[in-house]
């Protein structure tokens, strides 16, 4: 955020980042991802194999996922997070139906013997990229598992790296792919995967469009692969920005704050408050939390160094100070949060109320997708949805000789001015079939 100006330097910012996010890929992350691509497009699994062995300790006979250790990983989870990880299915589902049912097929005539219209159709293949290390987002499959299953998608592929020890895949991730829906499962991590799944390698595709976070190296993979496959996004460090007045609970404010934090040490973390008392307050609840928190130095790095804290003189100054941060999450602790939600435009996904945390929508209990823009793409770009897998397809019919007639006529016209002697020919031979 650094890197973007202020619009305007009367606002008051009480605390400032002490370093400045990158916005740009690292030089040696982009050399060894086109290295690395480049030599599985020419090895194929034989590079595969030993970048996985290389870097995960990992070479079975198949890098799929067999039914054992599927049948065997629902052992290893406690009752009560299955039933969690159901109910989120669930949810997320609902939602993702509902938002299929308002992506319909429609067809109208503008003119007489003109019709157009347009399709909503899935893409055929998704390769999904499960991150593990060492905490597997276990919510992951909820967004971009179940969510291109409900848009329609025929086949969903997921890959994840084995655990860290290079043991074998992760029961927690391989149950809860599963039980999200995935059609195909593969225990393989990194650019190899993303890789295997675009060319098509032991089974894993191609795929038409990847999706699914990662570290840096998957991130830039993803990055080097658009074109010849769809991505979701190209997602950087995990964000929050609260935003409150005077009545909210300083408790809960820092609390949020520090659970996105603790995503990574470059993770950032805002605040838009009324008052410096206010302010302040969240400052010291941030201080006096830390301590206790068992990833204290990944938040504390994060607060340090990207923290930013702003004070607004009125609602319209704090609607326009989020709207330029553009965040990833954005949180509403006020007295009028029905003003806000009529109001910003710019945020990856909005929580309103102190009771509609950040971390509800990160383990899919809202039911909306936690895959969303960073480094204030929110500016120009929603999230994932049912939307990012389905390709609307437009078509025309004439059926009506006059209106060939005067669109013939008009297209002619374009073909003269603009020179494209063949465009002109194609109008032109019509209009003098329909003269004979």
């Amino acid at each position: 955020m650094a890197s973007r100006p202020l619009p305007t330097t009367d606002w008051k910012i009480l605390k400032h980042p002490a370093a400045a996010p990158s916005t740009s890929a690292d030089p040696a992350v982009q050399g060894i991802v086109t290295e690395m691509l480049l030599t599985i497009e020419r090895d194929g699994m034989d590079a595969v194999r030993r970048y996985s062995r290389d870097l995960d300790r990992w070479n079975p006979p198949s890098f799929e996922i067999n039914a054992a250790d599927i049948a065997r990983s629902a052992s290893t989870l406690p009752e009560a997070f299955r039933e969690a990880f159901q109910r989120s299915v669930d949810t997320v589902r609902s939602f993702a139906e509902h938002q299929r049912s308002l992506l319909v097929d429609t067809e109208f005539s503008p003119m007489l013997g003109l019709v157009i219209g347009h399709r909503q159709i899935a893409v055929e293949q998704v390769g999904t990229y499960l991150p593990g290390g060492r905490y597997p987002i276990v919510s992951s499959p909820l967004m971009s598992v179940v969510v291109p299953k409900v848009a329609g998608v025929d086949r969903v592929v997921t890959c994840s790296p084995p655990m860290p020890d290079g043991s074998g895949p992760s029961p927690a991730m391989t149950w809860v792919t599963s039980t999200a829906g995935a059609d195909a499962m593969f225990c393989l991590g990194g650019v190899p995967a993303l890789a295997a799944m675009t060319f098509g390698l032991e089974g894993m595709g191609p795929v038409d469009m990847l999706c699914g976070a990662g570290n840096s190296f998957v991130a830039e993979a993803k990055r080097q692969l658009f074109g010849r496959v769809g991505i979701d996004l190209l997602a950087g460090p995990s964000e929050v920005a609260v935003l409150c007045d005077d009545s909210a609970d300083a408790e809960l404010v820092a609390a949020d704050l520090l659970g996105q934090a603790e995503h990574g040490p470059n993770s950032p973390a805002y605040l838009i408050a009324f008052s410096e008392t206010f302010a302040n307050s969240v400052i010291a609840e941030i201080e006096r939390q830390l301590p206790a928190l068992a990833n204290r130095e990944v938040a504390a790095t994060a607060w340090r160094d990207f923290g930013m804290v702003f004070v607004a003189r009125d609602r319209d100054e704090s609607a326009a100070m989020a709207d330029w941060i553009a965040c990833e999450h954005l949180e509403i602790h006020t007295a009028n949060d029905e003003w806000y939600l009529q109001r910003l435009r710019n945020y990856g996904s909005l929580f309103l109320g102190s009771d509609a945390t950040v971390t509800y929508s990160d383990k899919g209990c809202t039911g909306t997708n936690h895959t969303l823009p960073t480094q204030a793409a929110a500016r120009y770009t929603g999230g994932l949805s049912v939307a990012k897998f389905l390709k609307t397809l437009t078509w025309q019919r004439v059926t009506d000789p006059v209106a060939a007639r005067q669109i013939a006529l008009d297209a002619a016209a374009f073909g003269e001015v603009d020179g494209l002697q063949a465009h002109a020919a194609t109008a032109q031979i019509r209009l003098d079939r329909m003269a004979t």
